[in-house]
């Protein structure tokens, strides 16, 4: 999915001259983990820039048409039991991807739940300074306000990415990425599988692209056994994935101006193949992964 919004648009410039040093920091009981080797600040957001961010997903879904479904979203009470820091991280990921399609539908009322939940999570992961919980709260409660209640989700959970990484846990910035992607692609499926549109389809496959650089980043934390498990789900859905055809094609030319200036941009458009089997198994192989990593 060709796409320009992040819902996790993280500032790498500023990772080394600000990176505390572990022994600064007071978060007793939280591991630290940078990983086998450093990914770079650019190799970082190029990767999470293309990952379909919570509203935009959210925001594709409702423009087909399609109702809002309470049966998409997670029960936000399943995450009281979750104590270990790989559930907690991963799962506030996917209660984000979750408020996105709660804010995209106007559910603000029920997105209170989950503000909650999220909160909890935060605050247990040392990182709830960055969760603005009574302000959110405030605009769920006015429908007016909904644009600001989008733009401070965002904002927070960006925040709270950013800090993650500067702290040295990105091990858990990489669970948080991973749980946004994989709650929209369960949105995304249960969709395609009530409402058959070829575009949409296309959109999926493209996820393809987004899937083998969350493995590259997840892989980098393989010596943990939760990380390892995850990888193997993860890899499992490659596999399908694997059979989605993607061609690039030169379209024509596009005169823009620019600066003053009369400029030439040469249009190029992605093909995307994806059979009807393949993206059963898509299907299949994304909710058997989110269901899994919910259960304690």
């Amino acid at each position: 999915m060709t796409t320009k919004i992040s819902f996790l648009l993280i500032f790498f410039v500023t990772l080394v001259a600000c990176k505390p040093k572990p022994n600064e920091l007071n978060v007793p009981g939280y591991e630290l983990d940078t990983g086998e080797i450093e990914i770079s600040g650019e190799a970082m957001e190029d990767i999470i820039q293309n990952i379909s961010s919570p509203i935009e997903m959210a925001a594709l879904i409702k423009d087909l048409g399609v109702s809002f479904q309470q049966e998409y979203l997670i029960d936000p009470e399943v995450t009281n039991s979750f104590t270990t820091n790989f559930k907690m991280a991963y799962t506030l990921g996917m209660l984000g991807a979750d408020l996105g399609y709660l804010n995209v539908y106007e559910k603000t009322s029920t997105s209170i739940n989950y503000l909650t939940a999220i909160n909890r999570l935060a605050d247990a992961l040392k990182i709830s300074q960055f969760f603005d919980f009574n302000t959110l709260k405030r605009l769920a409660t006015n429908n007016t306000n909904l644009d600001s209640l989008v733009y401070l989700s965002v904002h927070s959970f960006n925040r709270m990415d950013e800090h993650l990484r500067l702290t040295d846990r990105g091990n858990l910035s990489a669970l948080m990425i991973a749980g946004v992607w994989i709650e929209g692609m369960y949105q995304a499926t249960r969709v395609i599988q009530k409402q058959n549109n070829s575009a949409f389809a296309e959109q999926i496959g493209e996820q393809k692209l987004i899937l083998n650089d969350l493995i590259l980043i997840l892989e980098n934390y393989s010596r943990d056994e939760d990380f390892s498990s995850l990888i193997d789900d993860y890899k499992s859905l490659k596999k399908s994935f694997d059979n989605v055809k993607i061609t690039y094609k030169t379209g024509e030319p596009r005169a823009i101006e620019e600066n003053g200036m009369l400029m030439i941009v040469q249009q190029e458009y992605s093909v995307v193949d994806v059979t009807p089997q393949t993206l059963e198994e898509i299907i299949e192989k994304t909710a058997f992964i989110r269901d899994k990593h919910l259960r304690i």
